[in-house]
């Protein structure tokens, strides 16, 4: 690593909208307080959150590059300039950890081609928290990120899924625009093997939380009412 640049510290944010220290380590707040230079993908609720993590700090001083959909990849090129010339950064995700499931990624690869010191931070990923509670194998796993809309493209994946958890003894973990998790939990039931374990871990971390496995026969007595709850799915075949 060159000494004579700044570190990219990789910041984690809450998974919802409770008190930052509840789910957040000391340490976090102590980057934040030395860190003026940010990646993010949004700089309000940027702002927001540096604002309640600590509460002291200037936001006069503070300055951000904009890393989302519409970012071009030829701006990214020089989104760690700051890192060059000495100066600490942070990447900071909307939500959970930087670079899992997450633009984020593609500066954490910019900061390695340019021996920039990466530096992970501890807080909590759905991911990982929805694959500890699930009672499923943590120790081979894969997330498949979104399930495809179209009902041809869904079913056959759901079925591969399956399929590769059975083959391999593999956790398989996916998630659904918040607005379609109760058609998607509809959709499991409907496709999968009636003893395959199904995992809902929804709203983690948060006061509402609930994580709950069953196999598919039993999801298909169930209501529970998904919509527009950020939600982890986790299956496994035996």
């Amino acid at each position: 690593m060159n000494s004579n640049f700044g570190k990219l510290y990789l910041i984690p944010t809450r998974l919802g909208d409770n008190p930052p220290l509840e789910v957040l380590p000391i340490s976090v707040k102590k980057i934040i307080e030395l860190v003026d230079d940010y990646i993010v993908e949004n700089e309000k609720t940027a702002r927001r959150f540096i604002k309640k993590v600590d509460s002291r700090k200037q936001q006069s001083t503070l300055n951000f590059k904009i890393l989302n959909k519409y970012t071009q990849p030829e701006e990214i090129e020089n989104f760690l300039d700051d890192c060059k010339s000495g100066k600490p950064m942070g990447l900071l995700s909307e939500a959970g950890c930087p670079g899992i499931a997450d633009p984020g990624a593609d500066i954490v690869k910019l900061a390695h081609n340019n021996n920039i010191q990466v530096v992970p931070l501890v807080g909590p990923s759905s991911i990982v928290l929805a694959l500890m509670s699930s009672g499923m194998n943590g120790q081979s796993f894969a997330f498949n990120g979104y399930i495809p809309i179209d009902k041809q493209e869904r079913k056959a994946t759901l079925k591969r899924l399956e399929r590769l958890s059975f083959e391999q003894n593999q956790t398989q973990l996916f998630i659904e625009t918040p607005y379609r998790n109760n058609k998607i939990l509809e959709d499991i039931c409907a496709t999968l093997h009636k003893n395959t374990r199904v995992c809902v871990a929804c709203d983690i971390t948060l006061p509402t939380e609930y994580i709950k496995t069953m196999t598919v026969g039993e999801w298909k007595h169930t209501n529970i009412d998904l919509h527009k709850r950020p939600a982890i799915f986790v299956i496994h075949k035996d």
